[in-house]
């Protein structure tokens, strides 16, 4: 994918971005956006990744303080990633750090990745010292993240207490993923779940029938008019990797990313689901991997213990890939 830009000064941390191209020109003809995103700094990091050009990208802006909302939502469009955020103030408030969210068509109340993504960042660049938690205040709430101590430092967020939602047919979500009813695990419900973005959980037996999916728009615009779950969340038992317990799939047109590369909401809802309906039993300490359609292999950490009160944890390492000002 490639950005064209005229307002990105980018400088790499010793790589060249493969396959991401950022271009700085003067182009008196082109309109100009104002003074508020003048000398911002921002962070592109991969989340949920291994290495290098893995795990879903994130470009993080600090200072964002006085861009108006509008021009948040542009800047997020222009760079088009899954997510862009946005730190408010260097300063804490109810002893977490202001932080906005937005995908190239709307602002979210929480996503998974870029919380992760976030910390990192806020860790790195604005508190400077090896701390073991923070927290992020989102539309959703506040949200906290820990710090492990390994060799590549692995992050955790605890997410909202799940709620669960609407069910849906096992005939009318082959309909919209263009599978076969046979396809979907009938031991298990079609079904939303939220722990702060509302998700559609769909099981399925087998990792051909992961891969063959191919979303039909109008029915998927269709289902989610009755719906408070945008995102769609697939999986399945078979994996490609010897360490992982899951497959999965995430697709969000709504929010413009037809198919998400790593997923920290819709897997905490994936988490839930699983807890619930005892997929592996009561408590779950498993991999996930995700985008390997979209070559973005990612891998996730899901943590959760059910009972009356569900604990929902999500983890993911953080790798640092660029930094720039927008001019």
């Amino acid at each position: 994918m490639c950005i064209y830009s005229t307002n990105i000064l980018l400088k790499l941390c010793d790589v060249k971005l493969g396959g991401l191209c950022y271009y700085l020109d003067r182009l008196d003809f082109l309109p100009s956006r104002g003074d508020s995103a003048m000398n911002k700094q921002f962070f592109i990091v991969d989340v949920f990744a291994e290495g290098r050009y893995s795990g879903n990208p994130l470009a993080v802006f600090i200072d964002a303080e006085g861009i108006p909302d509008e021009e948040m939502q542009l800047i997020a469009r222009e760079i088009n990633f899954s997510e862009t955020t946005f730190v408010l103030s260097r300063e804490l408030r109810n002893g977490g750090y202001d932080v906005r969210i937005f995908t190239p068509e709307t602002e979210v109340p929480f996503a998974g990745h870029p919380t992760l993504g976030t910390a990192y960042i806020i860790k790195r660049e604005l508190i400077k010292e090896n701390v073991k938690e923070l927290n992020l205040n989102l539309k959703v709430g506040q949200i906290p993240v820990f710090f492990t101590e390994e060799a590549h430092e692995l992050l955790w967020m605890r997410q909202k207490p799940p709620s669960f939602g609407k069910h849906v047919s096992h005939s009318l979500m082959a309909e919209v993923l263009g599978v076969e009813v046979a396809d979907l695990d009938n031991d298990y419900p079609v079904e939303e779940v939220s722990t702060g973005l509302p998700c559609l959980i769909v099981p399925l037996r087998s990792l051909d029938a992961l891969k063959r999916i191919k979303v039909n728009l109008d029915r998927y615009y269709s289902l989610i008019e009755d719906l408070d779950a945008k995102l769609i969340l697939a999986f399945c038992p078979e994996t490609r990797r010897g360490d992982t317990a899951l497959s999965v799939r995430v697709f969000a047109h709504y929010y413009g990313v037809p198919e998400d590369p790593a997923t920290g909401s819709a897997n905490g809802c994936l988490a839930a689901y699983l807890c619930r309906h005892r997929y592996f039993g009561d408590e779950i300490n498993i991999k996930v991997e995700q985008g390997y359609e979209i070559k973005r292999p990612s891998l996730i950490f899901l943590r959760a213990r059910g009972g009356d009160k569900m604990e929902i944890w999500i983890g993911g390492k953080v790798i640092l890939i660029a930094k720039g000002i927008f001019v």
